[in-house]
This record gives C-alpha cells, sequence and structure tokens, in this order.
C-alpha cells in the first residue's frame, strides 16, 4: 500500500513542499531511502521504527520505501521523522487516509514516541500556507513560533500516541494565538542606560544617527576608553521591530535554532556580538545546509565586532557584499543559498596593536611598520562602506568623579523613533527601502530634499577628502538622517558638516 505525506524542507530561510511517499511492499524486510536526505535524515528509520513500537503500533515486517520528492532537493535534519512515522501508519492500514487529508506534518521523533522540537518551523508554516493546507502539525516546543503567522490553523503535537488517536477520532485541537508583544512588554535590559557613560558627547551623537539611519559605526580608540560600554547602549536606542521585519527575524533565527524553547520571540532587534576568533563560515554561513552565520543572525539588528582589527582581513572583507546588497549568497556545487542580511554593523577596535597609539595618556610601544599592518587589516573598500567614523578618548578621571547629568535611552529613542517614522513616510514608495543608509543615492540627490548649497558644500568636501562615489552618497545619506532628527524638510549645510564631520579623509 502507498500513503503520501506533506511536509516542508527548509533552504535557506525559506521552506520547500515535500512530498513523502511510503510504500510498503512484499519481501525481505528492510528500509530504503531516496530522495537525496542527508545522514540526518537516513537514520529516521531507526527513530521510526523504535518509536512506532514504543508507542503501541504494529511496525509490520515488509520491504519499506520511503521517497521524499522532489528529488534534486536536499533534505536535511529529524524534522521528517514525524511525517514518515505517519506515512507508515497509514501505509499499514493503521490509520485512515482521509484524516490527514490537508494536514502537513513536522517533527523529530523520540523513541519513546515523543514529538520534539525542531529547526525552521515557521518557515515550514509559511510553506503550509502558501501550499492551502488545511492545517499544521508541529511539535508542542514550536508552538509559540509557529503560531505567529495567524494565518493557518496549527496543531501540536506531544507524543505519537495521543496525535494518532485524535486523527482517528477526528478531534486534532488548533493552537491558540499568542498576544502581540508590545514594547511596553518587551523591555531593554537593565544595565544598558546610554546616561550611566560620562561624557563621551561625540561619540553618543553618533550612536543616535547610527540607530536612526541604519549606519555602519567604527569606533578607534585606546583600551578602557569606554567603546563596548558605548556599543551596547545601541540596542537601547533602536524602536521593536515591525511585523514583516519581526517574521523575518524569526524565521531566520528558527533556522539558526536560537528560538527558546516554549518562549515567546522577542520583538527587540537582535544583538550580536561574535567573538574576533570567529571563523569565515562563522560569520557570513556555511556549513552543511547551509546555516545562516552572524550577518544574517543580526538581519534588521546590530552585529557588534569588538576588536574588529583582530579579525583576518579575508575575514573582514567578506562583509563586503552584504553590506552593500543586504544579503549573502552561500554558493555550493549543488544549489547557491541566500540569506537575508540587512544589518548596522558596529565596530570596536584599538588604534595599534598595543591600543595607545596617538594617546596622551599612554605610551605606544609599536613600530610604525607595525601599526599600519594593523590597520590595513580593514581594507579601503571596507572602510567606505562605513559611515561613522569615531575617534572615542579615555574619560579623565575628574569627570568619573563629578558626574553631570546625561540623556536617557528613553530620550535618545523616543526621536530616533520619530527620525525613522519621517524615513518610513517618505520612502513608502520605494521597494525594499526604509532607512536612509538603504536608499539609492541616486534618488537622494534627485529629490528636492537637498539644498543646492548643501550639494555644493559636499562636492567641494568631496575632492578635499578624495571621497569615492560611494563615500559621496553615503556621506549625503548620514546628512538625510542628522536632518530627520532635527525635523528638518531639506537637507541643509549645517547638516551635511555634521555628517563631513564622521567621514575621514580617504577612506576609499
Amino acid at each position: 500500500m502507498l500513503a503520501a505525506i506533506r511536509s516542508a524542507a527548509v533552504v535557506g530561510v525559506d521552506a520547500v513542499p515535500i512530498t513523502i511517499e511510503v510504500n510498503a511492499a512484499t519481501g525481505l524486510p528492510g528500509w530504503t531511502m531516496v530522495g537525496l536526505p542527508s545522514g540526518a535524515v537516513r537514520e529516521a528509520r531507526d527513530r521510526v521504527a523504535a518509536a512506532l513500537v514504543n508507542a503501541g503500533f504494529v511496525l509490520p515486517p515488509r520491504r519499506w520505501t520511503v521517497n521524499l520528492s522532489p528529488a534534486d532537493v536536499r533534505k536535511d535534519g529529524p524534522g521528517f521523522d514525524l511525517p514518515i512515522a505517519i506515512g507508515v501508519l497509514v501505509a499499514s492500514g493503521q490509520l485512515d487516509a482521509a484524516a490527514i487529508d490537508g494536514c502537513w506534518f513536522l517533527g523529530e521523533l523520540g523513541l519513546d514516541g515523543e514529538v520534539r522540537a525542531v529547526r525552521g518551523t515557521l518557515p515550514f508554516v509559511q510553506a503550509a500556507h502558501r501550499g492551502a493546507a488545511r492545517l499544521a502539525v508541529i511539535p508542542e516546543g514550536n508552538a509559540a513560533e509557529a503560531a505567529l503567522l495567524r494565518t493557518l490553523p496549527v496543531v501540536c503535537a506531544g507524543s505519537l500516541r495521543t496525535l494518532v488517536d485524535a486523527l482517528r477520532a477526528g478531534r486534532l485541537v488548533a493552537q491558540g494565538r499568542p498576544a502581540a508583544v508590545s514594547p511596553s512588554e518587551d523591555p531593554i535590559p537593565d544595565g544598558t542606560d546610554l546616561a550611566d557613560i560620562v561624557g563621551q558627547r561625540t561619540a553618543k551623537r553618533a550612536l543616535e544617527i547610527a540607530a536612526a539611519g541604519g549606519h555602519n559605526l567604527l569606533m578607534l580608540g585606546p583600551p578602557g576608553a569606554g567603546k563596548t560600554m558605548l556599543a551596547r547602549r545601541l540596542a537601547g536606542l533602536l524602536p521593536p521591530l515591525d511585523d514583516a521585519a519581526f517574521l523575518d527575524v524569526v524565521a531566520i533565527h528558527s533556522v539558526g535554532g536560537l528560538l527558546p524553547a516554549g518562549g515567546t520571540p522577542t520583538r527587540r532587534p537582535p544583538f550580536r556580538t561574535p567573538h574576533h576568533t570567529i571563523s569565515l563560515a562563522g560569520l557570513i554561513g556555511g556549513g552543511p545546509g547551509p546555516r545562516p552565520g552572524e550577518v544574517s543572525l543580526a538581519h534588521r539588528g546590530v552585529l557588534f565586532l569588538d576588536e574588529l582589527l583582530e579579525l583576518p582581513r579575508h575575514v573582514l572583507d567578506a562583509m563586503r557584499q552584504p553590506l552593500e546588497d543586504g544579503r549573502v549568497v552561500i554558493a555550493r556545487a549543488a544549489q547557491s543559498v541566500p540569506f537575508p542580511a540587512r544589518f548596522l554593523l558596529v565596530g570596536a577596535a584599538n588604534p595599534c596593536p598595543c591600543g595607545h597609539a596617538a594617546d596622551p595618556r599612554g605610551t605606544c610601544r609599536c613600530s610604525e611598520a607595525a601599526i599600519r599592518a594593523y590597520r590595513d587589516r580593514l581594507s579601503g573598500p571596507l572602510a567606505d562602506r562605513i559611515d561613522l567614523h569615531v575617534r572615542v578618548e579615555a574619560v579623565a578621571l575628574e569627570a568619573m568623579q563629578g558626574r553631570a547629568a546625561s540623556e536617557s535611552s528613553a530620550v535618545v529613542r523616543a526621536r530616533v523613533a520619530a527620525a525613522r517614522a519621517r524615513q518610513h513616510q517618505r520612502y513608502a514608495g520605494l521597494a525594499g527601502v526604509t532607512l536612509n543608509a538603504e536608499v539609492p543615492g541616486a534618488w537622494l540627490r534627485a529629490s528636492e530634499g537637498v539644498t543646492p548649497e548643501a550639494l555644493t558644500l559636499l562636492g567641494t568636501a568631496a575632492e578635499r577628502l578624495r571621497l569615492s562615489a560611494r563615500g559621496f552618497d553615503r556621506a549625503l545619506r548620514v546628512a538625510r538622517t542628522v536632518a530627520d532628527l532635527a525635523g528638518l524638510e531639506s537637507v541643509d549645510e549645517s547638516a551635511v558638516a555634521e555628517a563631513l564631520m564622521f567621514r575621514p579623509e580617504a577612506a576609499g
């Protein structure tokens, strides 16, 4: 007897519909699995066989053939255990095929028949919705994640036995929808308020501009100057994710296996802080599958690279494509898998290997050749893609003792939210553009939002600073953000002047 079960395979951050055909034939008992399965999928035969027996079902001695169609799509992970087990029950006559009509299945099986959580549940539910499924059956551990889609009934299975009993009785119960996560219910973690930072007025302003427009930021300064503290405060300046970005982020983190089991995903933008020893595959993505790297896990959030210049140059240069295109493509012999990677890069680095170059409070022990080699790890093309370059100096001890009042993260966040609202309204007709950092430079130059005097000043400064065409457009985007923070309709000379203050000479 032949059974056909619907499921989906995750490719990148999307899911491709899969039909799992299970055939029970006479002959020498055994299992044959075809359709480009990975090692984890081939192991399903042992898990499924033990789970069926331990859950009280019969596994007839048949020649079992399992085909995962289409055969040219690689299938990976243990999520096919549950649909294969359902297929065996239908093919052996222990479950009526009509009971699973319109149902899509996903889940790993324990040897005792428990249905365990898997990666990629949200993309699976999205694929089931596109495939006109009646309902999706997923593990209980993925309930909160799957229910976020709100367009398809979701049934949560705790064990194979209870699921099959419910299918036989026709009483599957859909999971209730979780309440929407509002900003008030999703506070910024304690201990990351901007008011805690003493001094650093220029760096704080750079953080505000970066948060408002999505601009990349590099902080250069001696050890202990507060670069890491400043970078961690950036998360508190970003508004919560909107619905579309929220689903994108949850899908990526689901594929990456980062969602908390049984917990509701947060609307807080991601803040990723990988160690400077991270590999190329860990940063960009790759491995079997492949899986998203840190640039994708930071999508719609912040990627903070502390000790930036300690990373090898080839690893840093690999970020040039995602910084420019907002996506990264992992190319393999059999397929190319795209991952979204629209993130705000924040780097912190010492000016030299010992950290005290140009520091009046310290003595640098590095030769000029060592300093040049150290700074050359940040290539010109990558530096040109960083909009804001800030020198962070150490704060005097006297200033630490007599702390002056400073704006809190909540006050700055309100200005950032207002500036972003202006950008969303301005770019409503531009596909894929929500922030100033994403808008094409040609569009800004052609718009009526830049005064002639501002363009003249920018042109003059571009020649003196030897800016590239990319650097010119990026400086203009920063100026647009400065104007938005001030509530100005047009970019004037003062906005351009402030933007140029953060632009280094000959960055490209």
